[in-house]
């Protein structure tokens, strides 16, 4: 299809189930206003019959839907039928309108088959062996009063009349008000009883008998390839115009914009205009650069971790459906975060940079932003493997609390010297590259007094470290999301 018919046919599935008032307005969340229960279980049986699916399935898909959009509804369902499709669905206490809109009809009653066959005929059968409405109701009503086992205002047959007698028939009546019905498992046992002895057999039989299935049909139906409906870059494209349209709002939040703005304006007041020409003063700045690196190693960390557990139904439900492959979902993933979350550490800089006192250099500041950058896209891909490999966000919390907060500590600020059956920790550490970045791009040469055990050369090491965290971190996220598609298959 081309993109005109494509954006045809979604309008056209808004208008068939009333949804043009709400189209441009936000699904929403636990945070976000956005449109009504009833909205949105529309829009998702609009997801599902937008791709003109042979087979379509749907659970309660008139539930909290008032009479006239739920017979909306239906009707769609009912035209898609009629082109040839298959349309299963679960319903409760249908109207009568909507009862009668369906070809066929399943009732089940304590997991047992009551009754399979034509809706037109369900009532006459249900006559033929002896229960009757005997007031005028709705015919899913009086189905699913007997399900229940629920003989008020419905005539007993005779046989379980006669069974119900035989078995109370030993009682000593000694009140004639006393009106015996048959209990709910009485009436569920003649129910199964009749379906098996009347219907079941030749039901099967229609059921087992061959179809004819043409030499194309049967190729498709073999064949292990997969067609996808639109190319990987397509894919990516779209994931990734997703990805952003739906975290926009938790990254540009005001509330995130706060606490960032008031951080850098109270951390720049704490370090106003410094002065690193005496000890003290160069300490205090040192504080300040492995600050900023914990800060911008912590923040992504935490806000990653959530992706892939929130993320996790939707993934399943869309892959289970062929829409896009695992690769191109990842990397839209991963890189639709990138300008969002290197908007903010732009904001802290500004302030932070020269209300502290920092050295007054364009190249400087660049290169200081450069190594948050880098820090931030490091941090990001550890949450992301957390996240991905543990999928449940409480586990995946408390693992990234220990891994930071070690982390943290071997940053080379705390401790200087750390023991050599430890030492190798530091190195898996990015606040520990990050810190020791700043400190050469502030300090050249980095004073002795600042130094760790290891001396501190050109940088290639920190970086080339940092961007070996980028893509290893990555890999690990997107090989534990393959294992998890894999159990599920």
């Amino acid at each position: 299809m081309t993109r005109e018919q494509k954006k045809e046919r979604a309008m056209d599935i808004i208008y068939e189930l009333g949804l043009e008032r709400c189209q441009d307005t936000m699904i929403g969340g636990s945070f976000v206003r956005g449109v009504s229960g009833g909205e949105r279980k529309r829009v998702c049986i609009g997801n599902e019959i937008i791709i003109n699916p042979s087979l379509l399935f749907l659970d309660e898909p008139t539930s909290g839907l008032d009479s006239t959009t739920a017979l909306r509804i239906v009707q769609l369902l009912h035209d898609i039928a009629e082109t040839g499709k298959t349309v299963i669905t679960t319903i409760h206490q249908p109207s009568s309108r909507l009862f009668h809109k369906f070809d066929k009809l399943i009732l089940l009653g304590r997991g047992s088959l009551l009754y399979f066959g034509k809706t037109a005929e369900a009532m006459p059968y249900f006559s033929s062996i002896g229960c009757n409405p005997l007031i005028a109701m709705n015919p899913a009503e009086f189905l699913l009063d007997l399900a229940n086992g629920n003989t008020n205002d419905v005539s007993v047959p005779s046989e379980l009349d006669d069974k119900v007698h035989m078995e109370n028939q030993n009682l000593q009546d000694t009140n004639s008000k006393i009106n015996l019905r048959p209990s709910a498992q009485d009436v569920h046992e003649y129910l199964v009883d009749a379906y098996e002895h009347r219907v079941a057999y030749k039901e099967k039989k229609k059921l087992l008998a061959p179809l004819p299935i043409s030499d194309d049909m049967k190729a498709t139906i073999t064949s292990s390839k997969r067609e996808w409906g639109t190319n990987w870059c397509q894919q990516y494209s779209i994931l990734f115009c997703r990805g952003l349209k739906e975290r926009r709002h938790d990254y540009l939040s005001w509330m995130r914009i706060t606490q960032v703005i008031a951080t850098s304006i109270i951390l720049g007041l704490l370090w106003w205009h410094s002065d690193p020409t005496t000890p003290k003063g160069l300490q205090d700045q040192a504080g300040l650069l492995f600050f900023i690196a914990v800060f911008w190693g912590f923040f992504p960390v935490f806000t990653a971790i959530f992706t892939f557990p929130q993320e996790r139904a939707m993934l399943n439900k869309e892959r289970a459906a062929d829409m896009y492959k695992l690769s191109a979902y990842f990397l839209a993933r991963t890189t639709s975060d990138l300008p969002l979350d290197l908007f903010l550490p732009v904001i802290f800089m500004v302030i932070v940079y020269f209300m502290a006192g920092l050295k007054a250099s364009a190249m400087r500041f660049f290169l200081s932003m450069l190594t948050v950058f880098l820090s931030i896209i490091a941090a990001q891909g550890l949450g992301l493997a957390i996240g991905a490999t543990l999928l449940d966000i409480k586990k995946a919390t408390t693992l990234a609390s220990v891994t930071v907060m070690t982390f943290m500590l071997a940053g080379g600020f705390f401790v200087k010297r750390v023991p050599p059956f430890i030492s190798w920790l530091r190195y898996l550490s990015f606040n520990y590259h990050t810190y020791r970045l700043l400190l050469k791009v502030q300090y050249d040469p980095v004073p002795d007094i600042l130094m760790t055990s290891v001396p501190l050369d050109n940088g290639v090491t920190e970086v080339g470290a940092l961007v070996a965290m980028i893509i290893g971190y990555r890999v690990l996220a997107y090989l534990s999301l393959r294992r998890v598609k894999a159990s599920n298959g």
